[in-house]
């Protein structure tokens, strides 16, 4: 079993940056970020390959966000920049042992969620 803590959301301000960590009892194959705004489902964000470090984002986060991993820390990092109000969400963080597509259904060990609110 993998249990999963998310930390450092809150509010800013457009333009900004926050950095979201996950503490993991253990990091498996396939680390990912997902998100869901009311009234949406949840997406996924990115996802890192924790063996070679390769790196997946959807295409509205691209060149914006840089998510990275720390095996000896076993931690997950979410660096976000250039915030847009359209960021905001409830931010997860997810784990899968299977190398797979950033889909929700994929993954399955889940965080509690990390807030996150941009403002104008």
């Amino acid at each position: 079993q993998v249990q999963l803590v998310e930390s450092g959301g809150g509010s800013v301000q457009a333009g900004g940056s926050l950095r979201l960590s996950c503490a993991a009892s253990s990091i498996t194959n396939v680390m990912g970020w997902f998100r869901q705004a009311p009234g949406t489902e949840r997406e996924g964000v990115a996802r890192i390959f924790t063996a070679s470090g390769n790196t997946y984002y959807r295409d509205s986060v691209k060149g914006r966000f840089t998510i990275s991993r720390d095996k000896a820390k076993s931690s997950v990092y979410l660096q976000m920049n250039s915030l847009k109000p359209e960021d905001t969400a409830m931010y997860y963080c997810a784990a899968t042992s299977i190398y797979s597509s950033l889909d929700t259904d994929n993954f399955r060990y889940w965080g509690q969620g990390a807030q996150v609110t941009v403002s104008t």
